[in-house]
């Protein structure tokens, strides 16, 4: 059976790094998706691309450089913590099978999706879009393909918003919650098959409807989720209940 070891100094310094880098990251995210965007809506083209190239290129170097700092001090914490043997906790393979270690990896295979958006995806198209902004600005002419690298960046931005109740929900229960539901020790094959296979099912599809790969990019249908941030919101909320559910099919009710 699986045994943490004695939590240390610098385990509390990384994890202290982790929320501090984290809380910028995320709040960012919502900066962007509850407040900028519908604010933008309502600006005219020219004071929109004066707050693109004042505002939103600044928020976005500490967006994405916040999830790099999140990513680093999430794998520093990893090696800091130690099993019952004095090992990392990172390569401690029984610690994976129980069920801290399969929320916290619920949690970290939600944050890496959300990592791989930021740079993949959301900044590629950001760039175009501050790109053009600055080149109207300067007199040039409007690229034409600025508004369909927005609005992939916007997908992917509402996507990460949506992914982000739900892995928060993850990253606080592997600390809070499994003493007090008794869900102490590993879980079996079985359950950990059943429950991984609906998770990366529920997370594909949601990943691929995010990147335009279920209907394209336009708005309305199954993308209609990231028409508005109450909708981002609302389904953000809905994916926890959902996650939750499987959960308890999984490993059974708390």
């Amino acid at each position: 059976m699986f045994e943490r070891g004695v939590p240390n100094g610098l385990e509390f310094l990384w994890r202290w790094a982790h929320v501090l880098v984290g809380i910028v990251w995320i709040g960012l995210l919502y900066y962007f998706n509850f407040v900028q965007v519908p604010a933008f809506a309502e600006l005219d083209a020219g004071a929109r691309n004066q707050a693109t190239d004042k505002l939103a290129s600044r928020a976005l170097w500490w967006f994405r450089w916040a999830a790099v700092a999140t990513l680093v001090t999430g794998i520093l914490i990893l090696l800091a913590q130690r099993d019952g043997g004095g090992g990392s906790l990172l390569f401690a393979s029984d610690y994976w099978r129980t069920y801290a270690g399969i929320s916290i990896s619920t949690g970290i295979l939600l944050a890496l999706t959300m990592f791989a958006n930021v740079w993949l995806v959301i900044w590629p198209n950001q760039k175009k879009v501050i790109a053009n902004a600055r080149n109207v600005l300067a007199g040039g002419e409007a690229d034409p393909a600025a508004a369909a690298a927005g609005r992939k960046a916007l997908m992917a931005s509402r996507q990460n918003a949506i992914f982000s109740f739900t892995m928060l929900f993850f990253m606080v229960g592997t600390s809070h919650f499994f003493t007090s539901w008794g869900l102490i020790g590993e879980a079996s094959g079985g359950e950990r098959a059943l429950y991984w296979a609906i998770t990366i099912v529920l997370l594909l599809v949601l990943e691929c409807n995010a990147l335009g790969l279920l209907g394209g990019t336009g708005t309305g249908g199954p993308r209609v989720i990231y028409d508005n941030h109450k909708n981002a919101i609302i389904t953000g909320l809905v994916l926890v209940v959902v996650w939750y559910v499987v959960w308890i099919l999984a490993f059974g009710a708390p």
